[in-house]
């Protein structure tokens, strides 16, 4: 079979694979979640078998723990956010308002004495107007607002409308423990179907794939639980209305990288300098715990736990997560890293490939084999 035969047939194969993702949409969201639960697990059951523990009995156990500590950080965490949830969407319009009105304020102080200097320095004239300024801040802020209450709006209607919670704490489970107790035998099935001339060329592109998602998603889960801990206790302690919720929020973000930290950033420094002002002492004191989490998380926890020769870029994954978003909800998000993952694997082969063919090295390589 000829390569463009067989990529094609490959070509296919994919976009039936989406097609059927599309089709199914939220049922599929449980199954996808209880591989990926599989997968990460499959390491723990493993280490348990050099025990003496049967696959049965290792993967029973460790997903009996897993099922515990989920409910029982449910049962503590679920009220407390849950109040703080309920708060904040009630404050939410005053913080709003409350923002507006001090950008308003204070940012129109401030342009109509720096900014009527900077044009005359230019001589361009002070020409500018108290209700210019305002009335451009007003647009400017109002704008931003709407968007962030645009998308928060979109992520609760998306996320009522792409799962059920309860088939995914139901369905979950079981799907990782059928995956955890026959992943060996998975694993070797697929490992037989692959063709004979391409399966060294295979297994070696699936190890590095393997090796890029185990060390992303274990290294960067790992990241998230202590960047949500540490904005979670830090906000909190420092007296931050909603500084739990907060931290828990960008916790999850977390797993993009920037874009927990960025969110942590605006929400604690925005309520910060609603609650405390005009004292910025509140403000400040939430600026240090983000900064000094940003900090450990860049230069200590990442290296550390993610290190840098996955082959993820921040920008490839940030994309796949919001174009598989876009395209698959929910269920999207779930299938977005390994996808990402297999993707730059792919990329780098067929980089590698291109730069050993005729077609980059030139008329000199094929004169001279």
């Amino acid at each position: 079979m000829s390569v463009e035969r067989q990529a094609l047939i490959w070509l296919v194969a994919l976009a039936a694979f989406c097609f059927i993702l599309e089709l199914l949409g939220s049922a599929v969201t449980p199954f996808a979640a209880g591989i990926v639960l599989g997968y990460l697990l499959d390491p723990v059951v493993r280490r348990l078998q050099r025990f003496g523990f049967s696959r049965l009995a290792a993967s029973l156990t460790i997903l009996v723990f897993a099922v515990l500590a989920i409910t029982m950080v449910l049962v503590v965490v679920t009220p407390i956010l849950g109040n703080q949830l309920i708060g904040f969407t009630q404050k939410l319009p005053g913080y709003v308002v409350r923002l507006q009105s001090l950008a308003i304020d204070e940012g129109s102080a401030l342009i109509q004495r720096y900014g009527g200097e900077w044009r005359n320095s230019l001589g361009l004239g002070n020409s500018l107007s108290t209700e210019q300024i305002q009335k451009s801040i007003s647009d400017f802020v109002g704008q931003g607002v709407q968007w962030l209450l645009n998308a928060l709006r979109s992520l609760a209607s998306g996320g009522a409308a792409l799962v059920s919670f309860f088939s995914l704490i139901i369905v979950t489970p079981v799907v990782a423990f059928y995956i955890l107790v026959d992943w060996s035998k998975m694993i070797a099935t697929l490992d037989s179907w692959l063709p004979l001339d391409h399966r060294d060329s295979l297994r070696k592109i699936a190890a590095e794939i393997n090796h890029a998602l185990a060390g992303f998603i274990r290294g960067q889960s790992l990241v998230c639980l202590f960047l949500g801990v540490w904005y979670g206790l830090g906000l909190t302690l420092i007296g931050l209305d909603f500084g739990f919720l907060i931290g828990v929020i960008a916790g999850v973000l977390s797993f993009i990288p920037y874009v927990g930290s960025l969110t942590a950033l605006v929400l604690s420094l925005g309520v910060g300098l609603v609650q405390g002002w005009p004292n910025l002492e509140l403000f400040f004191l939430a600026l240090g715990v983000v900064g000094v989490g940003q900090f450990l998380e860049g230069n200590i926890i990442s290296p550390m736990l993610v290190g840098e020769s996955i082959g993820l870029h921040p920008v490839w994954l940030m994309f796949s997560l919001f174009a598989f978003g876009e395209l698959f909800g929910f269920t999207g998000l779930i299938i977005a890293v390994p996808t990402a993952a297999a993707l730059g694997v792919l990329m780098r082969h067929l980089i590698g490939l291109y730069l050993k063919s005729p077609l980059y090295l030139g008329a000199g390589a094929r004169e001279n084999p």
